[in-house]
């Protein structure tokens, strides 16, 4: 595999599953560092562009790009040329007072959108959560509910604060946390039919992802979006869209609602705004739904800070000027299709849109975790979903050569796993992991 196939050791389809459960984390673990993640036995010190080296100055090809905060790649030369001039400059003044960066910034995001006003945060969570808050002051003031519902997608996965879990259909998320917030309904993702009979006289929105990231890559039906515009439009509904995963290019194009040539009544981005190097999100929406807003009634002390929207202005520069999104659009049908043209048995199904795919793994022949180990094996990097699903989403600034490099370890690993489990034995092991 060129340069990367000396990364790691090769592992013959023989010995490629004792190998992989000899992966111990314990020399990476600090007693200090709380156990909410498992990561990959792998210690990282350095990226650029669609690579990250190890402590031992090993080099891996990044397939993940940190669930799309590093779709711009890692230390990519404009972000940083930015960041070090405007913290030089202004950084956190407080929205006490106003910053010559917020205006133009949230401007640009309005641009892009087709929508009105905009609200910065930090976090994709903040973003939910202000998108939660805008809808129910929304439905209470215009259209005089005084307990108002939203409609969700089972599936979904929006944060992980008290309130989004609340409305989470996995346990994992959910368990030891309650008590939960009422309020929310879920219908099932894809479904025009149950989301029309989920909606009440209660409801103020249905807030949902346009793919579902970490249920495992799931693209919906042609035209559920647009049929969910309409039957917002015929309800006297909010159309909330969830694109912190999704937008800023990740599907092919700059928004997964334009696929389908729709403008939803409010938009939740983060993750690649912050140029792979801070946090910063926002809610994007139309007027009437951002007037609800007023002083005092929302806020956060970072923010739209100017350092934050001087790096998110630029972010969005280099994705225009680099022409990512039309990359997306290429490398991602050429990334289909080399999945699709994938005959090992332990695929189960391949999904996705623009440069963003899951594979999703038949548990008969390995976990998706057991995949992900054998890909670090051979110098790639990327993580799994709920056991079953690999995710692939690399930076958008990826080569064509990496790329297909990448996918060549996918190939490869994946023929290592060409015959049935020892269910049990896999199982002993996950345990064994998450005791150690």
């Amino acid at each position: 595999m060129h340069n990367h196939a000396n990364v790691r050791t090769h592992l013959s389809n023989a010995n490629a599953r004792k190998k992989l459960s000899d992966m111990d984390n314990s020399e990476f673990r600090n007693p200090h560092v709380a156990r909410n993640y498992d990561p990959l036995p792998v210690m990282l010190t350095r990226g650029q562009g669609a690579y990250l080296w190890d402590v031992e100055g090993r080099r891996y090809i990044d397939m993940m790009s940190a669930y799309s905060a590093a779709s711009l790649g890692h230390a990519h030369p404009r972000i940083l040329a930015k960041l070090a001039e405007q913290a030089q400059r202004l950084a956190v003044p407080s929205r006490a007072f106003y910053n010559d960066k917020l205006g133009p910034f949230l401007e640009e995001l309005c641009k892009l959108t087709g929508l009105d006003v905009a609200l910065p945060m930090n976090t994709g969570a903040e973003a939910v959560e202000t998108a939660i808050k805008a809808a129910r002051r929304w439905a209470n003031r215009v259209k005089r509910i005084d307990s108002p519902e939203i409609i969700v997608a089972a599936g979904n996965f929006h944060g992980r604060t008290t309130t989004i879990i609340s409305f989470s259909s996995e346990s994992e998320y959910r368990e030891g946390f309650g008590p939960f917030m009422p309020g929310f309904r879920a219908a099932p993702f894809g479904d025009l039919a149950a989301f029309d009979a989920a909606v009440t006289p209660n409801t103020a929105a249905i807030l949902v992802e346009p793919i579902q990231g970490e249920a495992g890559v799931i693209v919906p039906p042609d035209g559920w979006l647009a049929g969910l515009r309409r039957l917002c439009d015929e309800r006297g509904v909010l159309l909330l869209l969830d694109e912190v995963q999704s937008g800023l290019g990740r599907s092919g194009t700059w928004f997964a609602f334009q696929h389908e040539n729709i403008l939803p009544d409010g938009v939740l981005l983060g993750k690649a705004l912050g140029g792979g190097v801070l946090p910063v999100s926002a809610f994007v929406a139309k007027r009437d739904v951002m007037d609800v807003f007023t002083p005092g009634s929302h806020g956060s002390t970072f923010g739209g800070n100017a350092l934050a929207a001087a790096v998110g202005l630029e972010a969005l520069h280099v994705i225009r000027d680099e022409r990512l999104v039309e990359r997306s659009q290429a490398l991602g049908e050429r990334m289909l299709q080399r999945l699709h043209a994938m005959r090992a048995p332990a695929i189960r199904d391949i999904r996705g849109r623009g440069l963003w795919a899951g594979v999703e793994i038949d548990p008969r022949y390995a976990s998706a975790r057991d995949v992900c180990e054998g890909l670090l094996a051979k110098g790639v990097l990327t993580t799994a979903t709920h056991h079953t699903v690999v995710r692939l989403a690399p930076p958008l600034v990826i080569s064509q050569e990496d790329l297909d490099l990448a996918l060549g370890a996918v190939e490869e690993t994946l023929a290592m796993f060409d015959a049935p489990r020892n269910v049990s034995d896999a199982a002993a092991g996950v345990d064994q992991r998450l005791e150690a």
